[in-house]
């Protein structure tokens, strides 16, 4: 299993940058609930058991299960579809005992990991048209089973790693020219019947903060956890009023942020640790981003570059997103921060997408094999 394996690519950078920024989130993260802080802890010990053990099995190994991954994917999503536990209108998880298991964050693991294969193994006919309907299909049918639980914000996700990966398969130039010809119209056309009276496409709540974006003085009441949020990074200048503080001016202690250790976590990070603190958890998720692009620069074959894609476009886009929603950017979508916000199952899939990267990593790379991907 180790005689492919090159130690000396251990990615160390990568490592450190997410093991530090993860003591960050528990550190926040017990501020914020200390309840819940030991849970994160926990969280932190079985990701890095599930990474050590994704990484020391080849991806290309893993690779050969596609199907199983792709219908596996599938049948864990229609599960929590009839038998999860209901919450705020949506089935999202299944509880075991005291722990929320959420398979969506699961399937953003399969996606990649299957859509690595599929590229892989069609990348010399990425622009046939039976080839590019065929993923779109293939997609589609997760996708919808995502955003139907209802997870928009976690489909929105999905739908971008997808895009993603099918970009740095090589699909043409003319293609995606075309595909935006009509995506642009259409978006604007869905933006129009979701904002029409009785529609049924979207839940209440996801179209009254989509307007509450557009109309803040109209919805107030649907973005105050925004502006609070915005309000608490501001108060925290500098360097923050420190964690587990007891200012009576704190957003935090006033409670004006529900559940703030999930998706509003960046808020605590701004006014407990300050403009530096709130600096150093971009720049740390920037660069687990960029080494995961670095990393796939130099993978062995098409399907590595391509998990490493995965992982960074999954990472990146849901950071950027939370970023956007908790200083006001855009509408309310409930994701969380990665490795920073509470959550054993998110923290867990961050882990083990890591341990893929670092599985590439390890990897004799395209040049010493005599393989050259453009």
């Amino acid at each position: 299993m180790f005689k492919q394996y090159q130690w000396k690519r251990f990615p160390v950078r990568l490592i450190i940058y997410v093991i530090v920024l993860t003591m960050i989130g528990i550190a926040v993260v017990g501020s914020a609930q200390a309840s819940v802080q030991d849970k994160q802890v926990m969280g932190m010990i079985l990701g890095i058991g599930a990474m050590a053990v994704v990484s020391l099995f080849d991806y290309s190994f893993i690779l050969k299960f596609n199907w199983l991954i792709y219908v596996g994917n599938i049948g864990l999503l229609l599960l929590v579809r009839f038998f999860g536990d209901e919450g705020l209108g949506a089935k999202r998880w299944f509880e075991i005992g005291s722990f929320r298991f959420q398979p969506s964050e699961v399937s953003k693991i399969c996606i990649i990991l299957f859509f690595a294969w599929f590229f892989g193994k069609y990348h010399e006919k990425i622009n046939n048209w039976k080839v590019i309907v065929s993923s779109v299909i293939l997609i589609f049918i997760p996708w919808f089973l995502i955003f139907d639980q209802p997870d928009l914000s976690t489909s929105i996700v999905a739908a971008l790693i997808f895009i993603s990966m099918i970009f740095i398969a090589g699909i043409s130039y003319k293609i995606i020219g075309g595909i935006l010809a009509v995506m642009i119209p259409a978006g604007v056309v869905f933006l129009a019947l979701i904002l029409q009276p009785g529609q049924e496409i979207l839940e209440d709540y996801q179209v009254r903060r989509i307007m509450a974006f557009f109309q803040p003085e109209k919805y107030a009441d649907n973005i105050h956890q925004q502006k609070n949020s915005i309000m608490a990074i501001a108060s925290g200048q500098l360097t923050g009023k420190g964690l587990n503080n007891d200012a009576v001016f704190s957003v935090k202690n006033g409670n004006f942020i529900p559940e703030p250790q999930t998706d509003f976590i960046f808020a605590i990070v701004g006014e407990e640790l300050g403009f530096v603190g709130a600096a150093i958890v971009i720049l740390l998720l920037l660069l687990i981003v960029l080494e995961c692009i670095m990393i796939g620069r130099k993978a062995k074959d098409l399907s590595g570059k391509l998990i490493c894609v995965g992982v960074a476009a999954f990472i990146g886009f849901q950071a950027f997103i939370n970023l956007c929603v908790v200083t006001g950017l855009m509408p309310n979508t409930g994701l969380t921060l990665p490795f920073v916000s509470y959550g054993l199952t998110s923290l867990v899939s961050l882990y083990i997408t890591i341990g893929l990267v670092i599985n590439v990593a390890m990897q004799p790379n395209k040049y010493r094999m005599g393989v050259h991907f453009s």
